[in-house]
């Protein structure tokens, strides 16, 4: 069946078309970074699927519906119910986004010295969990290291590797699953993965939570790949993966198809106490968390539709796509492509490049400089470790880019254009420069950082 979006358009926006001496003289203002390019200098916006999604009809619909009153707006019940409905948990909070429920839930639950135990944490929970004065502990699975194997579920945790911690004396104070894993490519983590993990922190008295940022193209791919869920939907295999955790924090500008919002939920009734406590101190009043009635009544809308099969067919079809356009341009991918992005292997295209000049950094630049797509890194800049004069001095496993597919925002032409721009990069590679830092944050390297073209 030919690729097809499930939706006509009703409403269009002008994107902007530069010249090649527009972006160079938009990266030079920008540091190299490109969290600091202005949007109206970016033609195809890869950067991120957080936010950037388009609004049904439905839910603009919704939107009129909000209620803003202080405390216990109608827009709250009408989100309380389809949370409750859909994940089962007793106690939930709306936030303004993820990275909000993070620190509530990880206050509210680590001390100091503790570690948190993750298959991948991603960028803003880890730095949340290190803020606390604890430590972030990736164990993904062995599938994780073959970027080429096609691999069904490559986001699993590693259970052998998990169990030692939980019994050589390591302080975990928790164990938070990443569904998809976006640290590791992007990658789902199957029903099965989630249930023995499950077990194995019941077992150990260890609090056991999801980041469901993205609970719905997680739920979808296991419904592809794995075997007894062929004949479920993915609204069901969501509610079983929910029924198996302790609770969830969520960024629902992903898989709530919204520009802001986000979730904190808990089944202990004294968790649920603390943690309203630090909402209320810190977002806003329990029924709002910082977000318009009208947030959330979209939301709730959003959490309706994000489950439907034709929209998430439709979107796993997209990152395919773009997948073998990126190969069949001559650059690697990690393979299986996830749903929400697709991931580039800058360092076996840029092989000129070490990782001290940061190669999947220096391919997301050029895919701006040549046809003004912004993308992110995640190779050395990101995950690297540095001395004290910026020096690199543990790189990164991989060096990556992901192209990240927003929500029901580009269509198959735009999708072209990129792989047309790749092919160009590939046909001659070596005339990407690498780069060096010139500004190095201590935390959150990647947002705030500055860099120069290495001579």
């Amino acid at each position: 069946m030919p690729l097809m979006e499930p939706y006509r358009i009703k409403v269009v926006e002008p994107i902007p078309i530069t010249t090649p001496e527009q972006r160079e003289a938009a990266l030079a203002e920008a540091g190299y970074n490109q969290f600091n390019l202005p949007a109206d200098v970016v033609t195809i916006d890869l950067l991120s699927d957080s936010g950037t999604g388009a609004l049904s009809a439905a839910q603009q619909a919704a939107a009129a519906l909000g209620d803003e009153s202080y405390a216990g707006a109608r827009s709250f019940f009408r989100f309380k119910e389809v949370v409750e409905e859909l994940t089962g948990y007793p106690h939930l909070w709306p936030v303004h986004q993820g990275r909000a429920a993070e620190r509530i839930l990880f206050t509210a639950l680590l001390k100091p010295g503790q570690v948190s135990v993750s298959n991948t944490h991603f960028d803003t929970t880890r730095a949340n969990v290190e803020l606390l004065g604890c430590t972030a502990l990736d164990l993904p699975g062995p599938a994780a290291k073959d970027l080429d194997e096609p691999a069904p579920f490559k986001g699993d945790i590693d259970l052998d590797a998990l169990a030692r911690v939980l019994t050589d004396g390591t302080p975990v104070g928790l164990v938070i699953m990443t569904i998809t894993n976006n640290g590791g490519g992007g990658q789902p983590v199957s029903m099965a993965n989630l249930k023995a993990a499950a077990a194995l922190c019941r077992a150990h008295g260890v609090p056991y939570f999801l980041d469901a940022a993205r609970f719905a193209e997680n739920a979808w791919l296991v419904t592809q790949r794995e075997p007894g869920y062929e004949h479920r939907s993915p609204r069901e295999v969501a509610r079983e993966a929910f029924a198996l955790a302790d609770g969830c924090v969520a960024s629902l500008k992903k898989d709530g198809i919204v520009h802001m919002g986000g979730l904190l939920a808990v089944r202990d009734p004294e968790l649920a106490g603390r943690c309203e406590l630090l909402l209320i101190a810190t977002e806003g009043f329990r029924t709002y968390g910082g977000l318009a009635g009208r947030d959330l009544d979209m939301l709730a809308q959003g959490l309706r539709e994000v489950t439907e099969p034709d929209y998430l067919r439709a979107r796993a079809e997209q990152s395919r796509h773009l997948g073998e356009l990126a190969v069949a341009g001559g650059v690697s991918i990690v393979q299986p492509a996830g749903i929400h992005a697709i991931y580039l292997n800058a360092g076996r295209l840029l092989t000129h490049l070490p990782p001290s000049s940061f190669p999947g950094h220096a391919l997301a630049l050029e895919l701006y400089r040549r046809g003004g797509i912004r993308a992110a890194e995640l190779g050395s800049l990101y995950l690297g470790e540095f001395d004290e004069h910026d020096e690199l001095t543990k790189a990164a496993p991989y060096e990556l880019v992901r192209l990240a597919i927003p929500r029901r925002v580009y269509t198959q032409s735009h999708l072209e254009y990129v792989g047309e721009v790749l092919a160009e990069i590939a046909k001659d590679p070596e005339r990407v420069p690498g780069y060096r830092l010139t500004h190095n944050p201590p935390l959150l390297r990647h947002f705030n950082c500055r860099l120069a073209p290495r001579s």
